[in-house]
């Protein structure tokens, strides 16, 4: 994995230094299947259909990059990202991962053994789309109602279940959550993050018929003067506090990184 995150991060600082337009929101993907992306022509059909399905994208066009053929997607997340924070309980606001680094996600899932992917604060369910693409079973848990029916819309359009359902994942009932080895994606930041992925962490530890969870933590390089944890990219609290291990830490870019020359990192932990 560590190979494609590198490939993806380089390709997100060669795709800023050639991008001209102004769009709020921007990503891309090949036009052809790529080996070192592990991603085949069904594979990356899919991934199109999503974002040409997705009503954030407005707009693709063409382009060269690298000498390689890609098709750029431009957008504008301004409604959702208002939607996002109407809710009280709700602990980030909506920023998409590029589609590519949702698919590593998945990917990085797949080939670690998980049998579920669980994408908690899910946006637009990319990362559980991802995971349905590549055979995983999966759950899209999202607060607002407005992105789960966005999911909803994009399960149809795309011929892709992913399983969306509108819930606070704090107060969720984990005993829905078939007993499968499973893998949970959390999204936010720390400091912004830490109820929600403490809160299912807690919950998923607590349920006996989920063995063996995995859970990914969004992290951060930057840390505020006054944040009582500055490891783990600032997780290392809640990593100590539930006694999980860190198995792995990959990088990829996210919407918040665009004008970065650094990416997200994604932390990978287990139950010690």
């Amino acid at each position: 994995m560590e190979t494609y995150s590198n490939s993806v991060c380089e390709l997100k600082q060669e795709f800023v230094k050639v991008y001209k337009g102004n769009s709020h929101t921007t990503e891309i993907l090949p036009n052809m299947p790529d080996e070192l992306l592990q991603i085949d022509s069904r594979q990356l059909s899919l991934l199109h259909k999503f974002l040409e399905a997705n009503p954030i994208y407005s707009n693709h066009i063409s382009k060269k990059i690298s000498d390689r053929d890609y098709t750029i997607f431009e957008g504008d997340l301004n409604n959702y990202w208002i939607d996002s924070i109407k809710h009280d309980t709700s602990y980030a606001p909506f920023y998409p991962t590029w589609m590519l680094s949702a698919w590593c996600l998945a990917l990085n899932a797949k080939t670690l053994g998980f049998e579920q992917i669980i994408d908690i604060g899910s946006g637009d369910g990319r990362i559980a789309y991802c995971g349905r693409v590549l055979e995983l079973d999966s759950i899209s848990i999202e607060i607002d109602e407005n992105l789960v029916n966005l999911q909803e819309s994009l399960s149809k359009k795309t011929g892709i279940d992913f399983n969306p359902v509108c819930s606070d994942a704090t107060s969720y009932d984990f005993k829905k959550i078939p007993s499968k080895k499973s893998i949970f994606v959390i999204g936010g930041v720390p400091e912004i993050g830490e109820v929600l992925a403490e809160s299912v962490i807690k919950n998923a530890l607590e349920s006996s018929h989920i063995s063996n969870s995995s859970f990914v933590l969004t992290g951060s390089h930057f840390h505020r003067e006054f944040s009582r944890d500055k490891t783990h990219f600032g997780w290392g609290t809640s990593i100590k506090k539930f006694e999980l291990t860190v198995t792995s830490t990959i990088s990829l870019p996210t919407y918040w990184t665009m004008d970065q020359e650094f990416d997200t990192p994604y932390v990978f932990t287990e139950k010690a």
